[in-house]
């Protein structure tokens, strides 16, 4: 059985898409430097982006844009992302360990995955915190396009979240 670790970015902003990330390795984590991508530098995540890419066996990342959060809510778009990252995977051959303590599916449809919610599973679990890089370095990206179309609200700098 393959672990594959996930986790998100974008929760709390203010604007701006979730982005959902899923990792799994062969054995190959030889990365060093990986833990919750809330710990590490932007220089730091840049890096260990590249890395995590390299070495893994397999990703995948999910953009649920502003207009899906805003017609189901942040919740839902979440366990949405959380859902499409999964059936990307052969889910017989994974166990998937989620950070938070929560994953459910409106249908009951969590039932059919082998899945573990870790409470601060990106600062416990290798492939979570590589899940967490993923996510928040994709999601920084995105706000960093959005700033050319936005310049007054600084996304570049704050990337959605509120300032004083």
């Amino acid at each position: 059985m393959h672990i594959c670790g996930i986790d998100e970015a974008g929760r709390g902003p203010l604007a701006g898409p979730v982005v959902v990330a899923a990792v799994s390795f062969n054995g190959n984590k030889s990365i060093s430097g990986v833990k919750d991508s809330k710990k590490l530098s932007s220089d730091e995540r840049e890096y260990l982006y590249s890395e995590i890419l390299n070495k893994a066996s397999f990703y995948k990342i999910i953009v649920i844009n502003q207009k899906i959060i805003d017609e189901i809510n942040i919740l839902k778009a979440v366990m949405l992302g959380m859902k499409k990252c999964i059936d990307s995977f052969d889910i017989e051959k994974y166990r998937f360990l989620i950070d938070g303590n929560y994953f459910r599916l409106e249908n009951g449809e969590e039932k059919n995955y082998n899945f573990e919610t870790i409470v601060k599973g990106d600062d416990k679990i290798f492939e979570i915190s590589c899940a967490s890089i993923l996510a928040k370095v994709t999601r920084d990206k995105i706000m960093k396009i959005y700033s050319h179309f936005y310049p007054d609200f600084l996304f570049e700098k704050y990337k959605g979240y509120s300032t004083k």
